[in-house]
């Protein structure tokens, strides 16, 4: 496996220094009770009025129809190799509050959290996840009978990281490349857009 360790600059928890999205799975099934886990961190997500706008349609290569049926709502350059990760899943979002019919413009923020979440809970037990907004909303609305303010958003691929070899040699590229971020300052601001925060711009000791 290439070494996919975060360049951190300020300390971080271990598990989001460690966590990547590899482009090719093992051939190995994940457990179901691990699958569990990783929806049940997702349902403990943070949302506007506990509103919890999420919700995730999953198949496993186990059930062979199910699998090709998620695969076919994928794009097809994410066809290409989310077709190795043992399990795929769509992620759906509510778009208005359950409560009153009224938008909730907080929805895809809250579905994000919820992915945090069980991106998190995957890392921690050596699983991988590999998110995607490729995906074919329509196609998805109409196999699965997605009511009308619910939208397919993103696919994941669950699974344990695998081979590169047999990869094309664009995706091999890409998975074997250091991961990369915006360094703070470009995105934590002070007094106005744009400017830094001064924080930001100190060298902190090492502990």
């Amino acid at each position: 496996m290439p070494d996919k360790k975060a360049p951190t600059d300020h300390p971080v928890h271990p598990l989001i220094e460690a966590r990547w999205s590899p482009y090719v799975f093992a051939d190995r099934p994940v457990p179901e009770a691990d699958l569990c886990s990783l929806f049940e961190a997702a349902r403990w997500a943070a949302s506007s009025y506990n509103e919890q706008p999420w919700g995730y349609i999953v198949a496993a290569k186990g059930n062979p129809a199910q699998y090709e049926a998620l695969l076919s709502c994928l794009a097809e350059g994410n066809r290409l190799w989310a077709k190795t990760a043992p399990v795929l899943v769509l992620s759906v979002v509510n778009l208005k509050f359950a409560r009153n019919g009224k938008e909730n413009r907080a929805a895809m923020h809250d579905m994000g959290l919820a992915a945090g979440n069980l991106v998190f809970e995957a890392s921690a037990r050596g699983l991988s996840v590999h998110q995607m907004i490729g995906i074919l909303p329509d196609r998805a609305k109409e196999i699965y009978a997605i009511p009308e303010d619910l939208e397919a958003y993103t696919g994941l691929a669950i699974g344990y990281p695998g081979d590169a070899a047999g990869l094309p040699d664009a995706l091999k590229e890409r998975n074997g490349k250091p991961r990369q971020r915006k360094p703070l300052r470009d995105f934590v601001c002070g007094g106005k857009w744009g400017d830094p925060s001064p924080w930001v711009l100190k060298k902190f000791a090492s502990e």
